[in-house]
């Protein structure tokens, strides 16, 4: 079920209100619970059973693991539950790219093999909710967390809807302990989780649907394009899968905050980052701490030598790039990732700074503001880099990207701009939709720069009441406006 649809717009609120109306816990946990598989059930039913098997894996190594203190006994368990989820994903992720490369690889030693391709559609969110369900079992193993005795409790964790999908990939050490406690309404509670759902489904439908038409245009056919389109084509993506991700995490955020959920945030403003060490410690954030925390310092993190670390820090992002899809286009899309996070460490570019304090007080706004401006420049550079690196994740063929990246400055000098903007159809848009995106762009930019200083709700919320529902309206009727002509996926649905 996509957020951006009616389905949802009837489903949610209806879930909602039987929610708060059920009077005991235990029922309401059901109710989620059943809510949730349906909700997951709309794009392929069999595959519910999938995320039920991940579930009853991951349960009962979790309790085996509880009940025994010999280590190898633990370790077999844990193994149990590696290889049941890594190799469900790899199976229907993976098995097709891995075949298909043995293959290539083999030709070159004169050897014969048909690789065996295997048509199946990949499962929507296997790869956040086995993630999540992985990360349980591990604290388990480490003795970080209890195991989950209450089978319901375990499969609403692993299944619940608002992040079920696309994240973020949520800790049983946050979410798991939620499910104990009753929730009432709470009107302030519930106008701050409409506020986000809004301003989600704002980056999502206003900004992310139309400029995934530009990207499409261009990106679907790069033969026909160069220099200054391919420019704008691939800031538009930057842009695009920005409010694509973030607003589904803002929606999913905002509808589990209703309901009295709190699931953690999933980006700050990461097109603000003044290097790409920083931009990753902002950028999806419950991936990137999650590569850290089980596999990063397993690996040894930064305890076992300087050249140990940086090879671990590459390691981590090819695996996050194949994380995303089974194409090599990502593959080096993490690489290329990867080795800029390791020339930064080696010129100590990007170090996590503490907050400077004055006479005890933070910064005033006026003292960050004159920061910001002294940063514009490693930020436009980290910018740059990034939408370097986003054109090998949206070509659809490693030759399609190499065949791009040499055209990017062709006809800078003689780009008609005036020609450009005077059709009625700019790159795949009308004139209206073309001018709607790159300004609510240029008001999504504005209002996150202002967030380095004051947060916008907080300035929302002091306006008149006439002021403020006038905003909420006029999003709330575009949002509508736009969707009611075409429904998009979700870009990650297909991570």
């Amino acid at each position: 079920m996509l957020f951006n649809s009616l389905h949802f717009l009837i489903f949610y609120p209806v879930v909602t209100l039987v929610y708060f109306l059920m009077p005991t816990l235990r029922v309401r946990n059901i109710l989620l619970l059943i809510a949730s598989y349906y909700f997951y059930m709309q794009y392929k039913p069999e595959y519910g059973l999938l995320m039920l098997l991940s579930t009853l894996i991951d349960y009962f190594a979790a309790l085996g693991m509880s009940r025994t203190n010999k280590k190898t006994v633990k370790n077999l368990w844990l193994l149990m539950s590696l290889c049941g989820n890594l190799g469900m994903l790899f199976f229907f992720k993976y098995f097709n790219f891995f075949n298909a490369n043995v293959a290539r690889l083999l030709s070159y030693f004169n050897v014969a093999y048909q690789p065996l391709s295997i048509d199946v559609l990949l499962p929507v969110g296997i790869s956040f909710y086995t993630f999540q369900t992985l990360s349980y079992t591990i604290d388990v193993y480490r003795g970080d967390l209890q195991a989950e005795r209450d089978f319901f409790d375990f499969a609403l964790y692993v299944s619940f809807f608002p992040q079920l999908v696309a994240g973020p990939i949520e800790r049983s050490t946050n979410l798991l302990h939620q499910f104990k406690v009753h929730h009432d309404f709470d009107a302030d509670r519930a106008v701050s989780g409409l506020r986000l759902m809004v301003y989600g489904f704002f980056k999502k439908v206003v900004i992310a649907d139309r400029l995934a038409v530009i990207v499409n245009t261009v990106y679907n056919d790069p033969t026909q394009y160069e220099g200054v389109i391919y420019i704008i084509a691939t800031i538009a993506f930057a842009f695009q899968i920005y409010c694509d991700f973030s607003g589904y995490s803002d929606i999913a955020i905002g509808s589990a905050r209703i309901m009295g959920f709190g699931l953690m945030k999933n980006f700050e403003r990461p097109y603000f980052s003044k290097s790409v060490t920083e931009f990753w410690r902002r950028w999806h954030i419950s991936l990137s701490t999650w590569f850290r925390d089980y596999l990063y310092i397993p690996l040894g993190g930064s305890k076992k030598g300087y050249l140990r670390t940086l090879l671990n820090l590459f390691i981590i992002f090819l695996v996050s790039g194949l994380w995303h899809g089974a194409s090599w286009t990502f593959v080096i899309w993490g690489a290329l990732n990867g080795i800029a996070i390791i020339i930064e460490r080696i010129l100590g570019i990007g170090k996590r700074v503490k907050e400077d304090k004055i006479a005890g007080r933070r910064k005033s706004p006026a003292i960050r503001f004159i920061g910001g401006v002294a940063g514009i420049i490693p930020m436009l550079l980290t910018f740059a880099f990034i939408n370097f690196t986003w054109v090998f994740f949206r070509a659809r063929t490693v030759s399609e990207a190499l065949f791009m990246l040499p055209r990017f400055l062709n006809g800078l000098g003689t780009f008609d701009l005036a020609k450009f903007l005077g059709t009625r159809v700019i790159l795949g848009l009308d004139y209206w939709e073309f001018f709607t995106a790159v300004g609510a762009v240029i008001l999504l930019v504005l209002l996150e720069l202002a967030q380095g200083v004051v947060r916008p709700s907080r300035v929302l919320a002091r306006m008149p009441s006439p002021v403020r529902l006038a905003v909420y309206a006029f999003s709330l009727s575009l949002v509508i406006w736009l969707s009611w002509t075409e429904v998009q996926t979700f870009i990650y649905f297909a991570f």
